[in-house]
């Protein structure tokens, strides 16, 4: 049974940074992409980045570019979102997602993936 869970969210000042961790199991990431989506109330899920776990190369949306960074460690079965600059626009809840390989675009479509976390919220406030 494939599991993602998130974690690192939680309240951080504008300019804070976060670390965001997704931890697979019953799956071997090594063939696919993971991506990092978020939802803010009232808004549809954005793709965000997104990372092969084979190659490592990544996809990173102009919303974030320059900001948030996507890391993998493949012994872990992991995969990190450094987020640095944080805005309070950032505020959302936050999801990792697989079961694709990864192509550069398609990778940030959230409604080709059927395997999701729980998500993890992210609050950017002063």
């Amino acid at each position: 049974q494939v599991q993602l869970v998130e974690s690192g969210g939680g309240l951080v000042q504008p300019g804070g940074s976060l670390r965001l961790s997704c931890a697979a199991s019953g799956v071997t990431l090594d063939n696919y992409a993971i991506g990092w989506f978020r939802q803010a109330p009232g808004k549809e899920r954005e793709g965000i980045s997104c990372i092969s776990m084979s190659y490592g190369s990544t996809y990173v949306a102009d919303t974030v570019m320059g900001r948030f960074t996507i890391s993998r460690a493949n012994a872990k079965n992991t995969v990190y979102l450094q987020m640095n600059s944080l805005k309070p626009e950032d505020t959302a809840v936050y999801y990792c997602a697989t079961d694709i390989p990864f192509v550069r675009g398609v990778c940030l479509d959230p409604g080709k993936y059927d395997y999701w976390g729980q998500g993890t919220q992210v609050t950017v406030s002063s």
